[in-house]
């Protein structure tokens, strides 16, 4: 990995799923001029690919990625020697993810609501060797219990709410009846729950709060 201070440019590697969000990620770094980009790619196992062919300082990764989403790549990434500092970049609307990406071993955190100064400021702070992540109130975790969803585990919940099968799910998401039989074990486990009617209780419990 390069140290910043031996190299007037930081270099970074750039992993989204969205092919908007890549060209308008690449374009606002190159801009900069303080920033050189390396590779550019669309989920965790090209990332990792790149890790293993680049060296670069800091990586901007996305957490719902297809093949190796952002937590499985940080947890492979954990430990390996030529790992850069990475970022996570999403607009995932679960309060718990920076808590996750940290204790995974991201050291930045940054939402796609946010000014593109603040990814910016944040990639500079990583790359000077510093954590920087937003101020998470953990009352809010702590009362709130659908917090540790994911993106699609919301989509899933709101679903059964609204009476949908698993195959109407399946048909709905377009993913096969393991997948929606996977997701859901997963689903109950995080609201700690045994089957959809307690899920939706939950469900209709905070929605109603």
């Amino acid at each position: 990995m390069n140290d910043p201070y031996d190299n007037d440019l930081i270099d970074i590697a750039i992993a989204d799923k969205s092919p908007i969000v890549q060209s308008g990620l690449r374009a606002m770094f190159e801009d900069d001029g303080r920033f050189r980009v390396v590779a550019v790619t669309a989920d965790g196992e090209r990332f990792l690919d790149a890790v293993g062919r680049l060296s670069f300082d800091v990586g901007v990764v996305g957490w719902e990625m297809p093949y190796l989403s952002g937590d499985a790549l940080l947890r492979v990434l954990r430990g390996r020697e030529d790992a850069p500092r990475v970022v996570v970049y999403t607009g995932s609307r679960d309060l718990d993810v920076p808590r996750q990406a940290m204790a995974l071993g991201a050291a930045g955190f940054c939402h796609k609501s946010d000014p593109p100064e603040r990814l910016i400021e944040t990639v500079l702070a990583v790359a000077r060797g510093r954590m920087a992540f937003p101020y998470v109130d953990v009352r809010l975790l702590e009362m709130n219990p659908l917090a540790g969803l994911t993106d699609r585990e919301r989509e899933i919940l709101a679903a059964l709410a609204e009476g949908m099968t698993n195959q109407q799910l399946a048909s709905a998401l377009n993913i096969s009846l393991n997948t929606v039989k996977f997701h859901l074990k997963n689903l109950y486990g995080k609201l700690g729950v045994e089957n959809r009617a307690q899920a939706v209780a939950k469900y209709l419990g905070r929605a109603r709060r």
